[in-house]
């Protein structure tokens, strides 16, 4: 299947006619479609975007080839349970299905139309750990990266930041390098961060997983309530 097509159908749908494309980086793929809406607007060649992700790999194929890798979870006795980021006992991810999409808009644009607000994006970060196909940089260099761009694009500071909405798949590896980025970048302020991995409740939605996390951190500013992470007993 081509992935354009998807954008395709909703472009003929509703007669956009904006650049229109999919994002394909795996787990990162609806997260960057999000930066290149983002930069597409500041960069004044669009208005508004439609932005979001989907995912349906629960198949013969993905479920057997993630399986091949070792990343899914074994934890097929307790299944409500094997979704456990950051736990002692974490052995790997389960899959989810699912998708998501907001309208992402210039300031002035969404104003000019009287819509509904609900948060805004300041900055965005990119980065690569130049390391493996599927293993962390044990030391999270990637992820320390990303994070990093983001705050100097968006041009505020660690003390600024109070939530953290972790990648947290709930595998042995992930976890620890991205749990040792976050101490790393935020050593200054960690003790008042919130930080959590919706991952443990949805499962990890592949493609779709910025955009569900995007929304779910559009819901916390919103409702100034943190999403739990659940499973984790130690």
């Amino acid at each position: 299947m081509i992935a354009d097509i998807t954008p395709g159908h909703i472009s003929m749908e509703y007669g956009f006619r904006g650049p229109n494309f999919a994002t394909v980086s795996a787990c990162a793929s609806s997260t960057n479609a999000i930066i290149d809406a983002y930069n597409y607007i500041r960069l004044g060649k669009a208005d508004a975007f439609v932005v979001g992700g989907s995912e349906a790999a629960i198949t013969r194929g993905g479920i057997g080839g993630f399986n091949s890798m070792h990343a899914l979870s074994v934890r097929n006795d307790s299944p409500q349970t094997a979704s456990r980021p950051f736990d002692k006992g974490r052995d790997g991810f389960v899959m989810g299905e699912g998708s998501g999409c907001f309208v992402l808009e210039e300031y002035d644009h969404a104003v000019a139309r009287g819509a509904t607000i609900y948060a805004e994006v300041i900055g965005a970060g990119m980065s690569a750990d130049a390391h493996h196909l599927t293993a962390p940089h044990p030391e999270g260099i990637g992820a320390y990266n990303v994070m990093k761009n983001a705050l100097d694009d968006a041009g505020i500071s660690v003390d600024d930041v109070d939530h953290i909405n972790m990648h947290g798949t709930s595998t042995p590896l992930g976890d620890i390098a991205e749990s040792k980025a976050i101490v790393k970048l935020f050593e200054s302020s960690i003790d008042r961060i919130a930080i959590n991995s919706t991952k443990s409740m949805t499962g990890h939605l592949l493609g779709a997983a910025g955009i569900i996390e995007s929304i779910a951190c559009v819901g916390a500013i919103m409702h100034n309530e943190i999403p739990p992470t659940i499973n984790l007993e130690e």
